[in-house]
């Protein structure tokens, strides 16, 4: 008996040391997953933010670079895409647009021009397509020659009303006046709204802040691929 006794307490203590070293094993487990779950979400933190950083430079780009077009001896109509009013009167950076347009007009490269914008909300009783017209008026050009489009509050509803405009009138080309920063995403919404081969004449601001105006371009070009989708998914 002592000897059976002798070997079962051998065989249950031999028995017992892998239960012993099992215990450190399992509390290593959930640590282990929490780091390579650590792991993961960093390494996806980095890539999304790579990804971001591509994407602004990329956004960058497009804005630094304005469209580089030829333009033809004529077109039907010159299209001048709104911007801010300062007591009915257009701010300097929209007055460097409508400028623009005026050269343009007397080289003789459109005879109809439509500017386009709605009512600002800063006070303004004129809006931006009255106040740009009158504008251009006292600058010689005259005013049979301007169609007002006084809805638009943003550079797709500028185009896509002006478009509705071109369809009554029976005008088909057009150049797109704005500044170069705009230039690219202008581009490309008159594209999507359906202007046939649309053109680009832009200017470079003397007057605004190019910093600000750059980054909330950034911001407004990544809504617009946005919603540029979205379109395209509703149809």
């Amino acid at each position: 008996m002592t000897a059976k006794s002798n070997m079962n307490h051998k065989q249950r203590t031999v028995s017992s040391k892998p239960r012993k070293a099992a215990k450190p094993s399992s509390k290593a487990g959930p640590k282990s997953k929490f780091r390579r779950r650590l792991a993961y979400l960093f390494r996806t933190f980095i890539v999304l933010f790579l990804l971001g950083v591509a994407w602004i430079i990329y956004v960058q780009w497009k804005v630094q670079v304005a469209p580089d077009q030829v333009l033809p001896k004529q077109v039907d109509v010159g299209i001048v895409l709104g911007a801010s009013l300062r007591q009915d009167i257009p701010s300097p950076g929209l007055q460097e647009r409508l400028d623009l347009a005026v050269n343009l007009y007397k080289q003789g490269k459109f005879k109809t021009l439509i500017v386009s914008g709605g009512l600002d909300h800063n006070g303004s009783k004129l809006t931006e397509a009255e106040g740009m017209r009158n504008y251009l008026v006292q600058k010689g050009l005259p005013a049979k020659s301007i169609l007002i489009e006084p809805r638009a509050t943003s550079t797709y509803e500028n185009l896509l009303f002006s478009k509705q405009i071109m369809d009554e009138q029976g005008l088909v080309s057009s150049i797109i006046v704005t500044h170069s920063y705009h230039g690219s995403r202008s581009l490309d919404i008159a594209e999507t709204v359906g202007l046939k081969e649309p053109l680009v004449s832009s200017i470079d601001s003397k007057v605004l802040f190019m910093p600000y105006h750059e980054a909330r371009e950034t911001l407004a070009y990544t809504k617009w691929i946005w919603d540029k989708l979205l379109l395209k998914v509703s149809v």
